[in-house]
């Protein structure tokens, strides 16, 4: 089969290789998905860059930790899947409820080889069925960046309710996961970038609010502005330490701030003066974690509020422009040159079973 490896000790992109490897068989308890979409989140630049964590990967890897696919082969004592099921990976591995702990729970991507190849191997405890109302593409954006913004918005502290406001920063993958489920979940939304056209976008998509945190370096003055001193309710802070002081100062009496990425780097100020923030705001800080349980939960909340069209964590990243478009142009050409295959192969299949 086809796949795409990370080569052992890549500190570039050049580390980025199509390949063929031999087609895997579902073993007991095992599930074989043909991938039919991947999607791409900012750790999966890191990896071959050797930037993530543990740095340089020690061994080839196959990237990419989010994707979508068909069921085509189940192993014995397979019970939860059907050949033709339309299904999506986890994250992590073996981490199916419940909080952190000392056991092997290998997320895709990195430090275990992910999905960007033709056939995947699952267990069938890390994989779930792919929401009926979205396309492959949209679904295949699901199990990291739309796992996390629900644990954000829903899971972590008190859930968002419809009146609340949630401020979102930046637009990428996370953030607009978390702009649709938080819209459609009745809360009202702003968002944050330095870019005036991915601020229409974001409008688009249901934004109320939005801050050009170039114009407003200060922009928690544009977020007290915007909610009449109020704040936001929940924050869903993907920035790190770069923006967590900004974060703070946003928040509402008694809100939460989601901590998710280090976007904005690993260091900054996060330190605050009490007269800024006080006593009289108290707030809760949360770590996002993506669990087998919290996919059912969006999986269930997309079908019952017909939420579609998520954005896809694709993306254009201008500093590191080349790997973006060879990632993208490696998921796309690799999924579509499947796609006219697959199709005519499972008619055939359904034909086959009339």
């Amino acid at each position: 089969m086809k796949a795409y490896v990370i080569k052992a000790g890549s500190t570039s992109f050049d580390g980025l290789v199509q390949v063929e490897k031999p087609k895997p068989v579902a073993g007991p308890g095992e599930i074989l998905v043909e991938m039919r979409a991947a999607s791409l989140n900012f750790r999966d630049i890191l990896v071959p860059l050797g930037r993530y964590f543990g740095g340089p990967i020690p061994a080839d890897l196959i990237p990419l930790s989010d994707g979508a696919g068909e069921v085509v082969a189940i192993g014995a004592g397979v019970t939860r899947f059907k050949i033709g099921d339309r299904v999506c990976g986890t994250f992590f591995r073996n981490y199916v409820d419940g909080l952190p702990a000392a056991v092997d729970r290998p997320a895709l991507g990195s430090p275990v080889d992910g999905v960007l190849a033709e056939f995947v191997v699952f267990n069938q405890q890390d994989a779930v069925l792919a929401p009926a109302n979205l396309t492959f593409i949209e679904a295949a954006t699901l199990p990291c960046a739309g796992v996390t913004a629900w644990h954000a918005l829903m899971v972590a502290g008190r859930p968002v309710r419809p009146g609340d406001t949630v401020l979102v920063l930046g637009t990428g993958g996370v953030s607009l996961q978390a702009l649709q489920l938080a819209k459609a979940a009745g809360a009202r939304v702003l968002v944050t970038s330095s870019d005036d056209k991915k601020l229409e976008r974001a409008r688009a998509l249901g934004a109320s609010g939005l801050i050009n945190y170039k114009s407003h370096p200060d922009w928690h003055t544009e977020v007290m502005r915007l909610t009449n001193g109020h704040g936001a309710d929940c924050v869903v802070e993907v920035g790190g330490a770069g923006t967590l002081k900004n974060s703070m100062l946003s928040l509402a009496y008694a809100g939460k701030i989601a901590m998710i990425g280090v976007l904005s780097g690993f260091v900054g100020d996060t330190n605050e003066e009490e007269s800024d923030i006080g006593w009289w705001r108290p707030f809760s800080l949360a770590i996002c974690l993506h669990l087998v349980n919290m996919y059912i939960q969006i999986i269930q909340f997309c079908l019952t509020f017909q939420v579609g069209t998520l954005e896809s964590t694709y993306g254009l990243f201008q500093d590191i422009k080349e790997f973006s478009n060879k990632m993208i142009n490696t998921g796309r050409t690799l999924m579509n040159q499947l796609e006219n295959f697959r199709k005519d192969k499972f008619d055939t299949f359904k034909e086959k079973k009339k």
